[in-house]
């Protein structure tokens, strides 16, 4: 560990807002925790008092100011601390640091970044260095370019050939970022896009591939560990924190889960990280074909959702590696003999669902895409995907009462309803099934991978059986452990009889 660091300025999470929230709470107060563990002083930088993270004893001192690098500089100049945290607090903080970095205010104070350079943040950040790391590896990426104006996102367009996804570089929740068949729906979009960010990127459409994630740990001796994989139910052309996402992942061949997990370790190695970091692929379902889609060099939403479906506090070590700490040096938070040199396994599924709140936002839309809407999202554990997805919907706070045995919805035209996915997609496709829609019908459709539809199905064929049935004790002790087991709660059970 570094003695030298004696004091500790925390990049907090900042106002919660779309594709912002509790997660990066969650990250800033591990990390607070892992700092008074080592008897270092803790300064945080948060405007919101409405986080765990300002809570009085958890830092030294907090100051409830914006993290901006103007604000942030005067923290600096009052405390004078020996290190600072950037990637706990989001893109805000990222973004922040990145500016105070450029600026030398890290040099004029002598501040030591800790955990990941910020050369290497910037390198994942800025699209055409991004691309370039990757390609001195030998790691695909989408073919891109980059772009300034709205004339250069047009010629780009043209040469990678339409259709096109429009990504704002340093841009939060996929803000700015859409597919464009055409030149008006391009020009339009990219108006935009150049609004949240000085640089867009054009890449080529993958969208129908699926979304997979890893999140990765390394330390400063080139010890790297992948903690937990993860999958998008929905396919790429949604966002991830858009769709729902079920850990560990299940479609994957041993091939295909082997060859993205050991592609992870190589960018993780090559670009220097020193902590945690999130890769994100699109796999060709058809082939092993893959893009690395972006690296995210900070705690990130995933991380948040990993660390709580695995038990291994990523955020804790992560901290704890920034202050020098070898991987096997850090004790299992859960164990208390092992170090945090492993890689969990889970004989659970996890299933994390997005809630939205489209009334409350007048004129939005309801179609779900690449950029965020949702709010907030739930976390359900169990043994099979359907136990997992049912009490995930249950839990959402929408009124549903699971996957099947709703009431008061209903869609008239179910293809287009399929075709262009809206926050109610998951009902949808349960409205399709209970009407007589094939899995494969579906799959073309929507383009999710048919494993999940099977097991979508098998909660109907069980329903369907169950309302057979027209008083509870004649359901056999099988079918009703069966039920159980699929997620059923005894409201619908009892609504279905």
């Amino acid at each position: 560990m570094n003695k030298q660091i004696q004091k500790v300025l925390v990049l907090g999470s900042g106002a919660l807002k779309i594709g912002e929230a509790g997660e990066f709470d969650y990250s800033g107060s591990q990390a607070l925790k892992a700092l008074k563990e080592e008897g270092i002083q803790t300064v945080l930088i948060n405007p919101n008092i409405a986080t765990v993270q300002t809570s009085e004893e958890l830092a030294d001192k907090i100051y409830f100011l914006p993290v901006t690098p103007h604000f942030v500089t005067r923290v600096i100049e009052k405390e004078r601390p020996n290190g600072i945290l950037l990637a706990f607090g989001g893109q805000t903080a990222l973004n922040c640091g990145i500016a105070l970095y450029q600026n030398g205010v890290f040099d004029k104070y002598m501040i030591q970044v800790l955990g990941t350079p910020v050369q290497a943040i910037i390198d994942t950040e800025d699209r055409d260095i991004f691309v370039e790391k990757l390609r001195e590896i030998g790691v695909s990426t989408a073919r891109s370019m980059a772009t300034s104006t709205v004339e250069e996102a047009c010629q780009a367009a043209l040469n990678l050939g339409y259709p096109v996804i429009l990504r704002a570089a340093y841009a939060l929740g996929g803000m700015g970022s859409g597919f464009a068949s055409n030149e008006t729906e391009l020009r339009r979009m990219a108006e935009s896009a150049f609004s949240y960010s000085p640089q867009v990127l054009v890449e080529e459409s993958l969208k129908g591939w699926k979304e997979i994630e890893y999140e990765v740990v390394r330390d400063q001796y080139d010890n790297c560990i992948t903690v937990c994989n993860m999958e998008n139910f929905d396919p790429l052309g949604i966002h991830t924190g858009e769709s729902i996402v079920v850990a560990p992942s299940q479609t994957l061949t041993n091939s295909e889960y082997h060859k993205l997990r050991e592609l992870s370790i190589r960018i993780i190695r090559h670009i220097g990280v020193v902590g945690e970091c999130n890769v994100q692929y699109a796999l060709d379902p058809d082939s092993e074909d893959y893009r690395v889609i972006e690296v995210n060099a900070r705690l990130s939403r995933s991380s948040a959702l990993a660390s709580k479906a695995t038990g291994y506090p990523l955020a804790f070590v992560a901290a704890k590696l920034g202050l020098g700490y070898g991987l096997h040096e850090i004790k299992n938070s859960v164990t208390q003999t092992t170090s945090a040199f492993f890689e969990p396994a889970l004989d659970y599924i996890v299933c994390k669902i997005p809630r939205w709140d489209m009334e409350k936002f007048q004129g939005v839309s309801k179609k779900i895409g690449s950029s965020m809407k949702s709010v907030g999202e739930v976390m359900a554990i169990g043994r099979t995907f359907e136990e997992a997805i049912q009490k995930g919907l249950r839990m959402i706070g929408q009124g549903m009462h699971g996957f099947v045995g709703n009431r008061g919805f209903e869609v008239r035209d179910v293809d287009k309803a399929l075709t262009e996915p809206t926050d109610m997609r998951i009902f949808v496709i349960a409205q399709a099934l209970m009407t007589g829609y094939s899995v494969d019908r579906i799959h073309a459709l929507t383009r999710i991978d048919p494993w999940f539809l099977e097991k979508l199905r098998n909660i109907v064929v069980l329903h369907r059986q169950l309302s057979e049935y027209s008083t509870l004790p004649d359901i056999p002790d099988l079918l009703l452990l069966r039920l159980k087991q699929f997620g059923f709660s005894d409201f619908q059970i009892a609504r279905t009889v």
